[in-house]
């Protein structure tokens, strides 16, 4: 008897912008490819561009190695900033990296389609890479309007394509695929009441060392040298006290960055509430087939040193989303 063997779905992705957020992408692409999942598409903007380009390009691996990397201060020495060009940051170095790690290829070389998606800025509309080199189609896609230089190409000044299509899933309908699915790394807060502690690595060690030196000068009360269960005691209270202390402090902290948040949190706050209200009305207007999402509260824009936990929460999601679906028959043959 022989054994009928079922092909792997195809999928035609599309991944959206967000900032750091994205690679929650790398995580969504890995577990797709864990379950069976046939990638043969990518259209994407911001992030999304850069992370789908890389592994169009064969190279995601790679990138994710050196993104695991990345620390607070790695992320600093990777910033030019500049007053001038439209852009608080020239972007060199970063982008130098990307050029090193792509190479020159052009976009209609990959062995599958890819679709970058940028703004016009003075045209006022979309503008699709899917021919050409494939680091121009990068560089304007992820060109953040006041944070990286707009980049100039072929007479055009070329932003963000998350201004106007943060989950670019108009690119993917021309695609003879089984399946659409869309990863949005803007979705609904994890806490709709407010945002969750994401403050990680050197915030928390911060407040450890202030709570520390502040308790230095406290002495241990002594206790009688045969009264060993009221030393125990003491010490617990004293550290379930120090523990309180930690929270109460973090949870002020939180408070008052809320209320008064610096000009890049506004900033930050401000591009998420934009980009994900013109994505319900783009995915509203056309779904793909299935949406991951990634609550957009789950980090900032800008910390890029925090890609080992975005990984695998996006492969989390993923997960979670393909759990109780199942690839459509309307688009089988």
């Amino acid at each position: 008897m022989s054994v009928v063997t079922r092909a792997a779905p195809t999928v035609s992705l599309a991944l959206g912008s967000g900032g750091a957020r994205g690679y929650a992408h790398i995580g969504a692409i890995e577990e797709l490819r864990a379950q069976g999942y046939d990638i043969r598409s990518i259209a994407g903007c911001s992030m999304g561009a850069l992370v789908g380009g890389i592994y169009a390009a064969g190279k995601l691996d790679d990138y994710r190695d050196w993104s695991r990397t990345l620390q607070r201060l790695d992320v600093l020495r990777l910033l030019d900033w500049t007053l001038s060009g439209g852009g608080f940051i020239k972007g060199d170095r970063v982008l130098n990296q990307i050029k090193t790690l792509i190479g020159e290829v052009r976009i209609e070389e990959l062995p599958l389609s890819f679709t970058a998606v940028a703004t016009d800025l003075y045209a006022q509309r979309e503008v699709w890479f899917s021919r050409g080199p494939l680091f121009d189609a990068i560089r304007a896609s992820i060109s953040i309007p006041t944070v990286f230089r707009p980049h100039h190409y072929e007479g055009r000044t070329l932003v963000d394509g998350g201004l106007l299509n943060p989950v670019p899933v108009t690119p993917t309908l021309r695609d003879l695929t089984d399946c659409t699915i869309a990863v949005d790394v803007n979705g609904p807060d994890e806490d709709p009441g407010g945002r969750p502690d994401t403050i990680t690595g050197d915030a928390t060690f911060g407040d450890m060392d202030e709570a520390l030196a502040a308790n230095e000068h406290v002495e241990p009360t002594p206790a009688p040298a045969n009264d060993a269960g009221g030393a125990l005691t003491t010490s617990r209270r004293k550290i379930a006290s120090f523990i309180d202390g930690l929270l109460e402090k973090r949870e002020k902290r939180h408070a008052e960055r809320a209320a008064d948040p610096g000009a890049l949190e506004l900033f930050a706050r401000t591009l998420d509430v934009v980009q994900q209200t013109v994505t319900r009305y783009k995915l509203a207007a056309q779904p793909p087939d299935l949406i991951v999402r990634v609550p957009r509260n789950v980090c900032a824009f800008y910390e890029f040193h925090r890609a080992d936990e975005l990984i695998e929460l996006g492969r989390q999601c993923t997960r979670e989303a393909l759990r109780h679906w199942q690839v459509p028959t309307r688009h089988r043959s």
